[in-house]
């Protein structure tokens, strides 16, 4: 049976840097849930708790959004660093 989880049990390698990220830039979880609206994405604030604790999938679409947003790459995204 394949699990579709990291070995940490996250659904998504992104949340940590996300998290890292936002908080670096001095907002809320509600505030970067704006900010990604204004971007085009549907997402509320439990929408990004759920993305920094590991407990929701992220998706390519939403990848793109959270990137222009926090003015990082793909990359830094995706690198799993805390």
């Amino acid at each position: 049976m394949f699990i579709n989880k990291g070995a940490d049990g996250r659904n998504n390698v992104c949340g940590i840097a996300v998290a890292r990220l936002r908080k670096a830039e001095g907002i809320s979880q509600r505030e970067l849930a704006d900010r990604l609206q204004r971007d085009g994405l549907d997402v509320d604030k439990n929408a990004v708790q759920r993305i920094e604790s590991g407990q929701r999938f992220v998706t390519d679409i939403e990848l793109l959004h959270l990137s222009r947003v926090l003015r990082v790459s793909l990359e830094e995204l995706l690198s799993g660093d805390a």
